[in-house]
């Protein structure tokens, strides 16, 4: 009653907006542990041991002579960083609050600003972990050589922001079927790890094989990021605008379904969960 109503002009607003993005984002980033540096080394070991697996498993299969020319191991964590970045970040918007969340009784708060944080933080810890990784492989095995670091960052980005829309069709399923968007996305995490193409390169597959991975946008990306990677890999059989097109479709789509079930939400829906 006593409260005086003040005239926000847009750049206020905005930044206002923007300022309540970075808090929920570091809210984000701290949720994953109470300390963030056991945060970010949980993360870096998850990393190491996919790294660690799938050299194991090429070198016992013998499968190192499919592998470019160039570092091997810089050709396993191209795919390894890219695939963890897509799949991060889709199972990080998926966990996000929902409409019917204690968060969304502040007033400032809104759906938006809750995917948008829960993205975010996604990127920040697969950033941090990768940079960190890289310069410890730098420094004590050999120096990492990257042809156009420019496009690789490019590339990840773009698994990222692929990863953020298959994120939000799952989110806008989620209220009416938890269950089948719980299942679903561990589904869509374990088919991504053939699906991916990181044990292989679109280069060597034929046709017929390459038309079961090219509707994937995580298997153009990490195949354009190789190309960007190494000097001696050009690749033909995939797009690095393609992901981004998907990402941006699937989106629309997960905003539009978000919109709906915002409309309709309930808190009740979490009764007995």
């Amino acid at each position: 009653m006593f409260e005086a109503n003040m005239r926000q002009s847009r750049a206020r607003g905005a930044f206002a907006m923007l300022e309540l993005i970075y808090h929920s984002t570091v809210r984000d980033v701290r949720k994953t542990h109470r300390n963030a540096f056991v945060g970010l080394l949980m993360n870096m070991m998850q990393t190491i041991v996919f790294v660690l697996a799938f050299y194991a498993m090429f070198s016992i299969l013998g499968m190192r002579g499919s592998a470019i020319r160039g570092d091997f191991l810089l050709y396993i964590m191209s795919g390894i960083f890219l695939f963890m970045t897509h799949t991060k970040a889709m199972a990080a918007v998926v966990r996000s609050e929902g409409p019917a969340s204690p968060m969304m009784q502040h007033a400032p708060m809104t759906t938006f600003i809750a995917i948008t944080a829960a993205a975010l933080s996604s990127l920040y810890l697969q950033l941090l972990s990768l940079l960190t990784v890289l310069f410890i492989y730098h420094v004590l095995v050999t120096p990492v050589v990257i042809d156009d670091p420019f496009g690789a960052m490019g590339m990840l980005l773009a698994a990222w922001f692929s990863g953020c829309g298959v994120g939000m069709i799952f989110l806008a399923i989620k209220p009416w079927a938890p269950d089948v968007v719980t299942v679903a996305t561990n589904v869509y995490a374990r088919v991504n790890m053939v699906a991916s193409g990181k044990m292989f390169v679109a280069n060597s597959l034929p046709s017929s094989m390459l038309a079961l991975f090219d509707w994937n946008p995580l298997f153009h990306t990490i195949d354009q990021a190789r190309g960007y990677i190494f000097l001696h890999y050009n690749p033909h059989f995939s797009s690095a605008i393609y992901p981004v097109y998907i990402g941006l479709g699937l989106l629309m789509i997960g905003m539009m379904g978000e919109f709906y079930t915002r409309r309709n939400a309930s808190i009740s829906w979490n009764a007995g969960r």
